[in-house]
């Protein structure tokens, strides 16, 4: 038997031996992401070739999920869809669907919506290749992704982002998730998509709020990672808040392709560690939109969120004061909040609740708090510890921008 023993194969002598193999696995993922204009349109036959892109020459089975909100924005949208199924037989079948579901923060909110999903997915008998379709908001896209992933332990997930926040974070990305025990993606799994497709014929009809949503996370990874995309964000903030679709495009596409860079060369795309440098004003900003009832948006959130911790980097000598100036003024201009009022706001002890966020993070994290500040305009750094009198100064140095600005 030793002769046949792997080099892996380890004994431990001492009172209490042992004998451990040591198992090593190593899994490639890889799935495209797309950018395209009127995805559902008979004539565009990328939806088609993606769900064929492994070459598998077989019909393949599509349930197709819609957020409510993209319905009622798009009303001729299930009926194309449906029609673009419809002329492909020979490629697609529409197994169930498209089904209208949940949309924004009340489709991560409990257990229900996630429940409907595996409820239909196994009423419709989908198999671990057939694919799920999801066509929303980045909040429909973690539940619907999250359900997907735990049926057979995971269908294959097409997603169909409709937001500039979904486009550019996170509806491409690798994580899924549901709000839960009073924090944001308490509960989700790690399951990258089979491909992603941007269509940016959906974010027209977005509201202002969530038209900028997708400009806050911009601003995010610009100022952290990318100081030349920074300053092009500085100078078109006036574009993208007028709703500049071609200023809204580029954005979106640098963006995410920021975003799945650092994905694919992080090391750690799974977060086995306590670095997440993508959450860089997430800590707040999750805070802020537990404590508003969401009432807060996500993008509006992680823009005082950054707006907090850059105001925080200053006083710790990690930023200059023209550079803290030129992420607020590059927020401000771009329609995004830089204050609000919640980031003083005392909780049921006295103290701000916003506080409260330091001690989720690090739980998330996996016990020891790791946040990204940014180390001049590119550049970042992590801290492990954040002085909670300073983090109170900042947010007084935003409170009093706030009231001088509205004079």
């Amino acid at each position: 038997m030793s002769e046949r023993m792997p080099r892996e194969w380890k004994q431990c002598a001492g009172d209490f031996p042992a004998e451990t193999y040591v198992q090593t696995i190593s899994v490639p993922f890889e799935y495209p992401v797309h950018f395209t204009r009127r995805v559902f349109h008979p004539r565009n036959p990328l939806l088609a070739d993606t769900l064929n892109r492994l070459g598998e020459n077989r019909v393949h089975r599509a349930a197709v999920f819609v957020d409510e909100g993209v319905a009622e924005a798009h009303p001729t949208l299930l009926t194309q869809i449906g029609e673009y199924f419809h002329e492909r037989p020979d490629q697609v079948e529409l197994a169930g669907g498209p089904v209208l579901v949940p949309g924004g923060p009340a489709a991560k909110r409990g257990w229900e919506p996630v429940r409907s999903v595996m409820w239909r997915l196994g009423n419709w008998h989908m198999d671990r290749q057939s694919f799920v379709v999801a066509i929303g908001g980045g909040s429909m896209l973690d539940m619907v992704g999250f359900g997907a992933s735990i049926v057979h332990r995971g269908l294959r997930m097409l997603r169909v982002p409709s937001t500039t926040l979904a486009q550019n974070d996170a509806g491409i990305g690798v994580k899924t998730g549901m709000d839960e025990h009073g924090q944001k993606n308490f509960v989700g799994t790690f399951a990258p998509p089979f491909a992603v497709i941007n269509d940016f014929a959906f974010l027209p009809t977005l509201s202002d709020e969530h038209w900028l949503a997708g400009v806050a996370e911009a601003l995010k990874v610009a100022i952290i990672k990318d100081a030349a995309f920074f300053a092009w964000l500085a100078d078109s903030a006036p574009a993208l808040a007028a709703r500049s679709e071609a200023a809204m495009a580029e954005c979106v596409r640098r963006c995410a392709v920021l975003h799945l860079e650092h994905i694919r060369t992080s090391g750690d795309p799974f977060e086995c560690g306590s670095a997440r440098p993508l959450d860089f004003g997430h800590w707040a900003g999750h805070r802020l939109e537990i404590l508003s009832d969401y009432r807060l948006s996500h993008g509006q959130a992680v823009a005082v969120g950054i707006a907090l911790d850059s105001a925080y980097a200053r006083a710790k000598g990690l930023l200059g004061e023209e550079e803290l100036e030129g992420i607020l003024a590059a927020l401000e201009a771009s329609g995004l909040p830089t204050w609000h009022e919640l980031l003083t706001a005392a909780g049921p002890e006295g103290r701000p609740a916003v506080l409260d966020g330091l001690a989720q993070f690090r739980e998330h994290l996996g016990g020891r708090l790791c946040v990204t500040l940014p180390r001049g305009i590119g550049r970042k750094v992590e801290v492990n510890h954040m002085d909670e009198e300073a983090v109170l100064a900042a947010a007084e140095q935003l409170s009093a921008r706030a009231r001088s600005r509205s004079r």
